[in-house]
């Protein structure tokens, strides 16, 4: 959000637009169901100019998406005596539950260092550690990008965003099956020179539904019984197992 005013403020004391972001999605939210297995997100869009003007600099396309945020504890495990126990740790005090971050060249190509500190584009960027010194962030920074990254969390896709006559773009995002629910930000940046000339930014639902939206609602509302229908289904499931294997030695 801080990023996104900083930019916008910036936009609005910027001069009148040359080119500018009109943008489409493949679909306007995504369903978690009991069978999600992961879904993709094509993100397509065109460049809207006032006329065939010739605008100077190279043109750039960033499109990030980013999931709710939350803070989370990494920790480091050291093997002491012959086990692995936890060592150091650091409180990463905002990273995104999903980023990915595609662009149609890489992207030190096409954002200066100053506009990425701005705006936190870069995945590094992105996660914020206030508490921890420049060393440890960056350390645990890079573990937690990893990590989520092995997960398919975490995506920097470099020139994944393709142009057609400086006009026309897409890009398709995978979404994994173990996704967070909430509200999606995608945002798609206009870059000239390295330099950010334009801003779309439109939000993508994902939620539970059907079985999978019940079963999230009874958990979290009535554990009680949440937790007795779970050790009733358990028990059936075991009963029906003995059984089964009871008739198969007869």
């Amino acid at each position: 959000m801080i990023r996104l005013v900083a930019l916008m403020l910036l936009l609005l004391a910027a001069p009148a637009k040359a080119e500018e972001i009109v943008l489409g999605l493949s679909q306007d939210e995504v369903a978690i169901t009991a069978t999600f297995e992961g879904s993709d997100i094509l993100i397509f869009g065109a460049i809207k100019r006032d006329g065939p003007v010739e605008v100077p600099g190279d043109l750039g396309v960033i499109v990030t998406i980013a999931g709710p945020d939350e803070p989370v504890t990494v920790r480091k495990k050291d093997r002491r005596f012959g086990i692995w126990v936890n060592t150091e740790s650091v409180d990463v005090d905002v990273a995104p539950t999903f980023y990915a971050v595609a662009t149609n060249r890489p992207l030190d190509e096409i954002l200066s260092p100053a506009e990425d500190l701005n705006t936190r584009i870069s995945m590094q960027r992105a996660i914020r550690s206030i508490g921890a010194t420049a060393d440890e962030a960056q350390s645990f920074t890079e573990a937690l990008i990893r990590i989520r990254g092995s997960k398919g969390l975490y995506q920097t896709i470099p020139e994944g965003v393709s142009v057609a006559e400086e006009a026309l773009f897409r890009v398709l995002i995978p979404l994994p099956a173990n996704l967070t629910e909430g509200d999606y930000v995608a945002e798609i940046y206009l870059t000239r020179d390295k330099q950010i000339i334009d801003l779309y930014t439109t939000t993508i639902p994902v939620k539970k539904v059907g079985l999978e939206r019940w079963l999230y609602n009874l958990a979290h509302e009535n554990p009680f019984l949440y937790g007795l229908m779970s050790l009733s289904i358990a028990i059936a499931a075991g009963w029906g197992a003995s059984a089964a294997f009871s008739a198969f030695r007869r």
